[in-house]
């Protein structure tokens, strides 16, 4: 087995394990949640101005929480677990296949709720619904990830699974997220939480 490692990470200091790169994006996810949970729970009497701010946070979580991240999970984490004997239907990755899209929906939502604010007096109370209804289910389901499924996935896969994984990240990153966005999403995440103070 030849040790690729060498070139991975040099682009955003991802280093380490499929797992271990995927928790560290949860950790970026939970802050943008915290971040959102405050900006909701400051909505005032004139939400308008808070649009921006939505739209902001709906763009981090569709480009960064589903598509780069989510995105990794679904295309290659959870089919090399099939491939290793995980079941695609009504196990685990079931279950966190069916809580993803459940958050697109929420986002959604959010998103709906954003471009009507200001026009439509109901849209406020759909941002609200929606945010919180997907910082509830993806703080619980990032947890069942980090504690269960992940450490699932670390004894079922083998050295050579988790190296070749960790190349299939890179090329993720590079081909499906697009060059620039990982860092375009960092600078996004530290807009939302400076915005929500």
């Amino acid at each position: 087995m030849t040790d690729e490692r060498h070139d991975h990470g040099h682009h955003h200091g991802h280093g380490g394990t499929p797992t271990q790169i995927l928790m560290e994006e949860h950790e970026l996810i939970l802050e943008a949640l915290d971040a959102l949970e405050k900006k909701v729970a400051a909505m005032g009497a004139s939400p308008a101005a808070d649009r921006s701010y939505f739209e902001k946070a709906v763009t981090f979580l569709r480009e960064f929480a589903d598509k780069c991240h989510h995105g990794k999970e679904e295309n290659l984490l959870f089919k090399r677990m099939t491939e290793r004997g995980f079941p695609a239907e009504g196990g685990p990755i079931a279950v966190m296949l069916s809580e993803h899209e459940a958050g697109r929906g929420y986002i959604r939502g959010m998103a709906d709720g954003a471009a009507k604010l200001g026009i439509d007096p109901a849209a406020a109370g759909r941002i609200t619904e929606s945010a919180r209804g997907y910082i509830e289910l993806l703080r619980a389901h990032i947890g069942k990830e980090n504690n269960v499924l992940f450490p699932m996935a670390d004894r079922a896969l083998t050295p050579d699974d988790q190296t070749r994984l960790a190349a299939e990240f890179e090329r993720f990153e590079a081909e499906e997220t697009g060059a620039g966005v990982h860092e375009a999403m960092l600078k996004l995440l530290i807009e939302l939480k400076a915005g929500a103070r």
